[in-house]
């Protein structure tokens, strides 16, 4: 059971019906630019749907999708579409994934974020998860628009040998292979992701290559966290925010 949480003007809370998944959605066709009214899976169905709303005018500004998950399951992970697990299956306790994770175009408060990361906080500790992981993705599918980046994820964040996701999908961009070491840090964390930025600060950790997922329109990273290796200091920041 996943309780409201409070932020100021912002409420998160568990999606509690049809209405609300399709609000989600619909800010995920709009955020991912899919030129549909809806995003929908299969995924979906079995996923925990998170909302946070702007208390003044009850809009959704945020939404993304939880599935707990362990080594055995893994398989039914949306990210085992995309990325050989084979490595990360014998990672041993409790796992989550973060998937479809959006924030309004036009909202720019870092509030947001903030309450979005307490909620998982939270989860994370009642549930005692071991391992948090997710698709961080780029805008767009050209990988020469985010060199700097890539170079950055090459250079410092790559994910150990012992969960290292492999290739699995059909068009990637190896980064890993490519890249030298990073030459603008100021670009290269501009051009990432908030997710992602945020991930990294918790001592997240990426595959060696970028998938080109046309369908979505975007590159993206397998992400994961090892909850036990995130800074005192991190973890002392998040759980101020539940």
């Amino acid at each position: 059971m996943i309780a409201p949480l409070y932020k100021g003007r912002f409420c998160a809370r568990a999606a509690a019906g049809a209405a609300d998944l399709a609000a989600a959605q619909s800010l995920r066709a709009r955020s991912f630019l899919l030129g549909s009214p809806r995003d929908r899976d299969p995924f979906d169905d079995i996923s925990t749907h998170i909302l946070i709303e702007d208390l003044t005018d009850g809009t959704l500004v945020c939404c993304y999708r939880l599935l707990e998950l362990d080594g055995a399951s893994l398989c039914r992970s949306y990210a085992a579409q995309y990325y050989d697990l084979e490595a990360l299956a014998r990672f041993q306790g409790r796992m989550l994934e973060l998937g479809r994770f959006c924030i309004a175009p036009e909202r720019k408060d870092p509030d947001i974020l903030r309450i979005a990361w307490a909620v998982m906080t939270d989860l994370v500790d009642r549930q005692r998860i071991t391992f948090l992981f997710g698709c961080s993705s780029f805008a767009g599918i050209n990988p020469e628009v985010y060199l700097d980046a890539f170079a950055l994820l090459h250079d410092r964040h790559l994910a150990p040998e012992r969960w290292l996701p492999c290739v699995k999908a059909p068009d990637v961009f190896r980064f890993a292979t490519r890249m030298g070491r990073v030459s603008d840090l100021r670009k290269a964390l501009l051009e990432m992701p908030p997710l992602l930025r945020s991930y990294l600060l918790m001592g997240g950790r990426v595959s060696d290559h970028a998938v080109v997922d046309h369908q979505m329109n975007t590159l993206h990273v397998f992400t994961g966290v090892e909850t036990g290796a995130i800074p005192e200091s991190r973890k002392r920041l998040l759980r101020a925010l539940v």
